[in-house]
């Protein structure tokens, strides 16, 4: 506290006789003066250590990175006790030079930037230069490290700073031994070692996940418990998420404006009750963003059944000049300079990816052959609208399918083919006798055999309810409201095009404006997005300091509460902009419209028209799934249909 200023606290007022005051409070005073001095360097460390070193996982992390950044091909993990006792990680990468080992464990030493332009595109794991001195002040430290241009290794103590000859090969090893030693504290709040040592598994694999070319072994207690070889893209995700996962998820592979987004998208029937299978990375590094995991989950929206959480694994690459990963002092924080269009481009690359139908896998050979294909030369058809998403050329190594975020994706089950006798477009009437809208006109790449179709031939309607037809396959299953619900709705918002979020909603004028009492920045988000706000038919304005007036609410939203949806709007709008809120807005009222305007269960429908259906949810986006995320049709191969009846017994 500067000098000639002091504070003095008082618990209640002080009695005759010196009774009462901070004095009666053990190893407290009247009046608190203390000087203003630095930290003992040691002290400092532990700090940082605080924020850096969590558990055991948290060191195997920061180890694994620096290992990565050293241009290792091969990382072995050694664990004792889940990295409590012991951890040992081995590299083969450039090694440390022997004058640069006692530098290496000093505060804010690193090789990996040197100015303030290098910080602000950094393209390495590690940064900042204080993890070995964090991990040095909590447990016992040692170095062996040795490059191609010295003769043999050397290591070091990081307690007595003792440099002394030592034998390995080129690389670098690190030994961790008895964490949190010095902070025993800290030691307390660790879980059992089974525990431990899932969280370090866990570290490993996110590291395996973004660098299929680098081998790694995880070992604990003597015993290999996880090793992934070198490999492809597409098998170390094999290799890692399970065979369950690749069967359940599509490839995405989208070039957004100046972003790449690239990986797998879990399907909305295999969500999962908990959020543990989602992993999103910027540049190659792990991160959890909130912005990134809203932008998934609202391409989720529609076809996604109740509060399951999606599954998915997703790259984007960005210029180091757009992205802020120094935030916080784990690194798996960071900051975009356009929040906004990183948001929309996660968005509509894994829309496209949910945009396939699953008729297409209707329509394979039963040897699992690809029934459709597009001729040789055929360049695909480029994307239209205001975002353009230009498919990419596959990456070395593994092959990814060509597809776009905007419009019909390209797909072999959206194609032209021969219509069925006495059938035309969109001759299927909804419930109140007007015809369904035609369908989108797609271009003839490919054409099935007269009669094969992939979703097949109605054959019988049942309790009015569902469509019976027959495939290649056996027996196909369709909810009729269901599907024509998602055909109405998707073509509702093709009628609108992709510019839908710049469309006002009709909005109700309330006789009586409806206040709340507001915070600052719900005050501030009101003012900011006036005009997105009123794209919504919401008219939210300061009545006064601290208070907010709703003037009108959606047409299609009168008689709610007006207080409760301003807020839980303003709220969207202050996470995520403007433009994502009204677009999913605008869906939500189309969705209802479409759910209105589908056909009704016990509506008898001719044959004609159940092939009409089933026409139009082949060329349809997202026909396996209606605007609530519940199935639309679901096939009985002849095997299944076997086993009910004993056959071949």
């Amino acid at each position: 506290m500067p000098d000639g200023l002091s504070v003095t606290f008082w618990a209640h007022p002080p009695e005759p006789g010196g009774g009462g005051g901070l004095s009666t409070i053990p190893g407290m005073t009247d009046t608190l003066r203390r000087p203003i001095r630095e930290l003992p360097d040691e002290l400092i460390s532990q700090i940082a250590a605080g924020e850096v070193v969590e558990r055991p996982a948290s060191v195997v992390r920061e180890l694994v990175d620096n290992a990565l950044d050293a241009g290792a091909r091969q990382i072995t993990v050694r664990l004792a006790a889940g990295g409590v006792r012991a951890i040992l990680v081995e590299d083969d990468g450039g090694g440390i030079a022997a004058a640069e080992l006692p530098l290496a464990l000093r505060r804010h030493a690193t090789s990996k930037i040197d100015t303030l332009q290098d910080l602000e595109q950094v393209g390495t794991m590690g940064f900042r230069g204080e993890a070995l001195a964090a991990i040095g002040s909590i447990a016992e430290l040692s170095i062996t490290s040795r490059t191609p241009d010295d003769g043999h290794a050397l290591r070091i103590d990081a307690r007595t700073g003792e440099i002394s000859p030592a034998a390995r090969a080129v690389g670098t090893t690190v030994e961790v031994r008895e964490l949190f030693f010095a902070t025993p504290a800290r030691r307390k709040f660790l879980k059992t070692d089974a525990t431990e040592l899932a969280h370090c598994l866990e570290a490993v694999r996110r590291h395996a996940l973004a660098r299929p070319a680098v081998g790694f072994a995880v070992w604990h207690e003597g015993r290999l418990v996880e090793q992934w070889r070198p490999t492809t893209l597409e098998q170390r995700l094999r290799d890692v998420l399970g065979l369950d996962f690749m069967a359940a998820s599509r490839e995405v592979l989208a070039q957004v404006g100046p972003l790449v987004v690239r990986g797998r998208v879990g399907l909305p029937e295999a969500a999962r009750a908990r959020a543990d299978l989602q992993y999103a990375y910027v540049n190659g590094r792990h991160v959890r963003d909130r912005l990134v995991a809203h932008g998934v989950r609202s391409a989720y929206e529609d076809v996604l059944h109740g509060s399951r959480q999606p599954s998915y694994v997703l790259f984007i690459d960005i210029t180091p000049e757009r992205v802020d990963v120094n935030v916080h002092p784990t690194k798996i924080e960071v900051r975009f300079r356009d929040s906004r269009e990183v948001h929309q481009a996660v968005r509509r690359a894994v829309e496209g990816a949910l945009a396939l139908s699953r008729t297409a896998d209707a329509a394979l050979p039963p040897d699992g052959g690809t029934a459709l294909a597009r001729p040789p030369g055929q360049p695909p058809a480029q994307a239209t609208g205001a975002v353009e998403a230009r498919p990419l050329a596959a990456a070395a190594g593994h092959r990814w399918p060509v597809q776009t975020t905007l419009g019909l994706p390209e797909a072999p089950h959206l194609q032209a083919r021969e219509p069925l006798p006495n059938w035309r477009p969109g001759m299927l009437a909804d419930a109140t006798g007007r015809a369904a809208p035609a369908p989108v006109d797609t271009a003839t790449e490919a054409t099935l055999p007269t009669g094969d179709w992939p979703l097949g031939r109605a054959i019988a309607q049942l309790q009015g309810v569902y469509i019976l037809a027959e495939n290649r396959h056996g027996l196909v299953i369709v909810d009729m409201h269901a599907a024509h619900e998602r055909i109405v709705y998707e073509r509702l918002k093709a009628s609108l095009g992709t510019h839908r979020d710049e469309r006002d909603i009709d909005s109700q004028p309330l006789l009586v404006a409806v206040t709340f009492q507001a915070t600052p920045t719900e005050v501030a988000i009101a003012e900011t997005h006036a005009g997105a706000l009123r794209q919504l038919g919401l008219d939210v304005a300061p009545l006064s300091p601290g208070v907010l007036a709703v003037r009108s609410v959606p047409a299609a939203l009168r008689g709610g509460d007006a207080a409760a949806l301003a807020r839980s709007v303003l709220a969207e709008l202050g996470e995520t902009g403007g433009s994502a809120v009204v677009q999913r807005a605008h869906d939500e009222i189309l969705a209802t419209m479409a759910c209105h305007g589908a056909v009704r269960a016990n509506r008898r429908l001719t044959l004609d028209e159940m092939n009409a259906l089933l026409r139009d949810m082949e060329t349809t986006e997202r026909a396996d799934l209606c605007n609530h995320g519940r199935p639309t049709w679901r096939q009985l191969g002849m095997k299944e249909l076997d086993q009910l009846f004993l056959r071949g017994r």
